[in-house]
């Protein structure tokens, strides 16, 4: 037995135990992990976008401790273990690479993309379904819009050239505006959602991934903002004391910072 199963094992192992002598894993189910899933899931993006390899080690961990934990209670219930996880999970991998396992030549990973999609609306009858029936209704509102427009475009419902997608642009930022000036609440909701809708679209294109872009641009507002704090509180004063040209001069000083 080889140092990886070793300490899979082992893992295994702690499991049994927790799940037979702590009162909180013995309390919970498939449904009350679901949050602790999501935040660690969150913890281990931060990581990512930190790239910290420690951490992100650390994290990848405490996610594998999830996978492990669902599993115990699926074996409980005898719905699914660990081991028929996996097989399925490998079964899948090789059905959705046929290039690797079949005849299937393909020359890009655009290409790989396109069969992972058509060849997942095949599987257990999901054509019916439709092609988005595998999107989750949970999944964030961004992340969502871009996994949407992606299986579109992989069965060939995408605009041509970037052009276009800027020309739908321009069209919904002016439905927009005029919905601001005239519209009621929903409308005004709706025509933005448009517009948000077709900048993710215009990213796609460029080949940006926008949740990454936002992630960015969050950290850069998050830095900022602390040090207009910092310079703040070096005098004693606070943000909300202040005018709007105090914190626009040291924001542009934090900008060069």
């Amino acid at each position: 037995m080889n140092a990886l199963h070793v300490e899979l094992n082992r893992l295994l192992g702690i499991m049994d135990d927790l799940r037979l002598k702590c009162p909180w894993d013995q309390k919970q189910t498939l449904e009350s992990l679901r949050h602790l899933t999501l935040e660690e899931t969150y913890e281990l993006s931060d990581a990512l976008l930190k790239k910290d390899v420690n951490q992100i080690e650390a994290e990848l961990g405490d996610l594998l401790l999830h996978i492990v934990f669902y599993c115990k209670i699926g074996s409980e219930q005898d719905h699914f273990t660990l081991q028929s996880v996996i097989q399925r999970l490998c079964e899948k991998l090789i059905q959705r690479h046929p290039h690797i396992y079949g005849n299937v030549t393909v020359h890009s990973a655009e290409e790989v993309t396109s069969n992972w999609e058509k060849i997942k609306l095949k599987e257990n009858g999901r054509l019916s379904k439709g092609l988005l029936s595998g999107v989750p209704n949970s999944m964030p509102a961004l992340l969502k819009a871009y996994r949407m427009q992606e299986k579109a475009a992989s069965v060939g419902f995408d605009w041509p050239e970037l052009s276009r997608v800027w020309d739908k642009f321009y069209e919904e930022l002016e439905e927009f505006k005029t919905e601001l000036k005239h519209g009621n609440q929903k409308q005004k909701t709706e025509e933005l959602g448009d517009l948000l809708f077709t900048l993710v679209n215009v990213a796609r294109h460029a080949g940006i991934n926008p949740i990454d872009a936002l992630d960015s641009t969050n950290a850069k507002f998050k830095n900022r903002i602390a040090f207009i704090e910092k310079q703040l509180e070096l005098q004693n004063q606070k943000m909300e004391d202040q005018p709007l040209d105090a914190l626009e001069t040291l924001w542009n000083q934090a900008k060069n910072d």
